[in-house]
């Protein structure tokens, strides 16, 4: 099922909200931060993760940890949406006396609930407070958003060959599978990635889906995995959605448009001279 008239709207919104605030902050990960999008937006908006709008730390609250962690303003920007943070918040970014960075950081907000952007760290971390959790009694999840270059890095292999040997079915990764990394393809980089072959191997319950199409995304994350076997969600992506020079184009890794690119932005995405003043 395609995304609502609606939700395109609001993501389209959040996408020119997005670039206008990188581009006056002077940089950003728009590709990863576009690829990215529509699942963040179906967590915190689609009724996925369980949370508390007035209490942040509520004990029970599910987890949500961004390991790619250059993709913070689409995060951001979704929690701005949802009204954990403010405007004038999301609208600091990279500016004097700024409240929020280039990635997630814990002091920056109380919803936050790791410092993320060093990858390949973010799938232990969400292994850890899964255990934990576990250990508590709590029927809270744990989701974690990975990039499928970050999965380059050892540490990510660390957590996944270790995660089911100690059961924790809390435990859900989404993989942004948009093919591409910093300076190339995946593929191009390191051959065919066979993400569900290595991760079911290592005794994960793994699933594909559309990582645009928010109500496939949300049927993909439905249900109880097998138990005590964490779950990987494979979500296909392109990098850059949203607008057409940016998409599926390496070199729009961290990148802010010059004169003539910044043309096309404006008119797909609908921004205004003066919203750039």
């Amino acid at each position: 099922m395609a995304n609502t008239t609606n939700e395109e709207k609001e993501l389209l919104e959040l996408r020119k909200k997005i670039f206008i605030t990188g581009y006056k902050g002077g940089m950003a990960h728009l590709a990863s931060c576009y690829s990215s999008l529509e699942m963040i937006y179906a967590l915190y908006l689609k009724g996925i993760l369980k949370y508390d709008p007035r209490n942040p730390k509520w004990n029970d609250r599910d987890r949500f940890i961004l390991s790619k962690g250059h993709a913070g303003l689409a995060l951001y920007g979704v929690m701005m949406k949802a009204g954990l943070i403010d405007e004038a918040v999301f609208d600091s970014y990279l500016q004097e006396e700024s409240l929020i960075g280039g990635e997630p950081c814990m002091r920056d907000s109380a919803w936050v609930e790791a410092t993320t952007g060093s990858l390949g760290h973010g799938l232990s971390m969400g292994l850890g407070v899964a255990m934990a959790l576990k250990l508590d009694n709590s029927p809270a999840k744990v989701y974690v958003m990975l990039g499928d270059g970050e999965c380059q890095e050892g540490t990510v292999w660390e957590a996944v060959m270790t995660a089911p040997a100690f059961g924790v079915d809390n435990l859900i990764a989404i993989l942004d599978c948009n093919e591409i990394q910093k300076m190339d393809f995946v593929e191009k980089t390191i051959g065919p990635a066979r993400w569900l072959d290595k991760w079911e191997a290592f005794g994960w319950d793994v699933k594909d889906t559309d990582g645009h199409d928010m109500e496939a995304f949300k049927n993909a994350l439905s249900g109880p995995a097998p138990a005590g076997k964490p779950r990987l969600i494979i979500a296909h992506t392109i990098k850059g959605k949203g607008v057409s020079i940016m998409e599926n184009n390496p070199n729009w890794h961290f990148k802010l448009p010059g004169r003539k690119e910044l043309k096309v932005f404006k008119a797909e995405l609908g921004i205004a001279d003066s919203e750039l003043e």
